[in-house]
This record gives C-alpha cells, structure tokens and sequence, in this order.
C-alpha cells in the first residue's frame, strides 16, 4: 500500500515538474540578486571566463579570480573592477591539487567564504590519442575533470555550513554525446557530467536546498580553442559556432534562474536525447550525415601546424 502512494506522489511530483518546464521556457522566470555575494570564477584569464566575470560584476557580485596566466587575469581584474566590485586575483594551476586547496585558504583568509562558485577552466590537447604525450592527456583530465572534485572539496563545506551557495559546471555539449579525435576532452567532460549530476543528487538526498547547481553544455564556442573544426558545409548556417558573449550570457540566465542544466543552442538536447535512444548505428548514421564524425580533423590539422611552427598548444 505504501508503495502504491509513493507512486501517486511520484507521478504528481512528475507532471508537476513537466508542468513547471514549460511554463518557464514560455514565461520570464524570476532572476535571483547576487548583489554582494562572493564568486570564484577559474579559467578567468580565457574568453569565456572573461565574460562570466563581467556579467557577474554588472549582477554586483564581488570576484574571486583564478587562472594559470596571470597577465590575461589581471586585464580581466582590470576590467571587472571598473565596474565597480571588489576583485581579487590568483595564479592557480588547476592541475595540481595542492595549489588549488593552498590558494583556496589563502582566499577564506584574504576575501571571505566563497558562495558562488562557476567552474569554467579547460584545456584540449589537440592531438590524435596514439601521437598524443601522456602528460598532455593527463593535463585535460586534471584541469576538466579532476579539478572539479578539489575545487568542490575546498569550497562546498562552507556552503553547507550556511546552506547557502551556488555551484556551476560550465562542461560541453561533448560531455553528452561525443565525436572523434577528442577522446581526452570527451572523456574529461562526461566525467564533469557525471561529477555534477552526482553532487546535485547528493545535495537534495540531504536536503541542502539552499545550495543550487547549474550544468551548462554548450555547442563548440567561438574562442578559437577548437579553430578550424567544421561540420558538413551545407550545415554550417544551421549550427554555427557559438559567439562567446550569447553563451556567458544565456548562461547568466540559467545560473540567475536557479537552472538546473542548460543546452545552448537548444538544438543540443536533440542529439542528447537520440543517443539514449537511436541504436548505435543510427547515430553513426547521423553523425556521418552531418559530418560530425570528421568535424575535429580540420582542428587536428591546426594544431600540428602551430606544434610544426614552434607554439605550443595550452
């Protein structure tokens, strides 16, 4: 009997859900104010950290900024406090565990208690599996995946403590559903997938729901971190590489709407979805189609060039 009417709570919780969805994709929903509230944003120094630490300045978020390279990070300072927020910024290497809980106290002593966290950094190595150096691999793993787990032991306690915070993992749409030539980065994004729908179920399994979660999956983003990859040229038009700033900001959208996960474009929850359910075959099919299946060898090509020429892929 008992479990008859947890079914019927089950249900009711389910149409209300479906309920809920659709009217917010219809409807404006309310934006939460994160005036005086303290954010970490990693990979700051980058185009899309960048533009996250802007759009959360203009929110009034004060900023906690980490990234490898210390001058792009200090441009981006630069730039937020003109704003008007207080912005403190850190050299971090997101690959070593140690430096991420070092710096992680030096800010709880010298800013306060971290209460959004936006996990944004990444790196791809570029290179075919079999003519890729074990380090470089490594590298993608520890800054995508491995740093979530750190950054998230460093700063979630607190958040627990006051049952309040909001943690978001900027991951790809290649975190749902792959292609080839990246197994590195495929393989560091599903497990970011993976890592933050676990902590979210963790979350509401012991009922700290004043702590929020964001996943975003964007298509690839106009950074030039993936320069040169292409699908079928008929296609282009269709799904054209994202610009930088409609990103951060459709982002900023969902993070401010308490959104538990965003696709941008929207068009990326198709291919999710079809490859839960298509057979594997299907998918090749749709893929070959499309010309996802050879879409990073343009990249590929790119990176060798640069490596032949003497720059160094980070």
């Amino acid at each position: 009997m008992i479990i008859i009417v947890d079914l019927l709570l089950m249900l009711i919780d389910l149409t209300y859900s479906i309920l809920s969805a659709i009217v917010q994709t219809v409807l404006r929903p309310r934006l939460k104010c994160i005036d005086g509230e303290l954010c970490l944003i990693t990979g700051s120094g980058g185009a899309l950290g960048r533009l996250f630490a802007l759009e959360f300045a203009k929110e009034g978020a004060h900023l906690v900024l980490w990234d490898c390279n210390e001058e792009a990070n200090e441009q981006t300072a630069k730039l937020a406090r003109e704003l008007g927020v207080k912005v403190h910024a850190y050299t971090v290497d997101l690959s070593k565990r140690m430096s991420i809980y070092e710096t992680a106290d030096r800010v709880r002593a010298e800013v306060g208690e971290v209460s959004i966290l936006v996990n944004n950094a990444g790196v791809v190595a570029g290179r075919r599996l079999l003519d890729c150096p074990d380090e470089l691999l490594e590298r993608t793993l520890l800054v995508n995946c491995h740093a979530l787990f750190w950054m998230t032991k460093a700063f979630l306690p607190q958040m627990k403590t006051t049952n309040h915070g909001h943690i978001v993992t900027v991951a790809s749409a290649l975190g749902l559903f792959s292609t080839a030539c990246v197994e590195d980065y495929c393989a560091s994004k599903f497990g970011a997938v993976g890592f933050h729908e676990s902590l979210t179920h963790e979350l509401l399994a012991e009922e700290n729901d004043g702590i929020k979660t964001t996943l975003v999956c964007p298509y690839i983003v106009d950074t030039g971190m993936f320069a040169g990859c292409e699908i079928r040229k008929e296609l282009r038009g269709l799904i054209p590489p994202l610009d930088p700033l409609y990103t951060v900001q459709q982002s900023m959208k969902a993070i401010l709407a308490e959104q538990q996960m965003i696709c941008i474009p929207r068009l990326m929850y198709i291919p999710f979805i079809t490859r839960a359910l298509l057979p594997w075959e299907a998918n090749v099919a749709t893929y070959r189609f499309i010309g996802g299946d050879k879409c990073m060898l343009p990249f590929i090509k790119n990176v060798e060039l640069k490596n032949a020429n003497g720059h160094v892929k980070s």
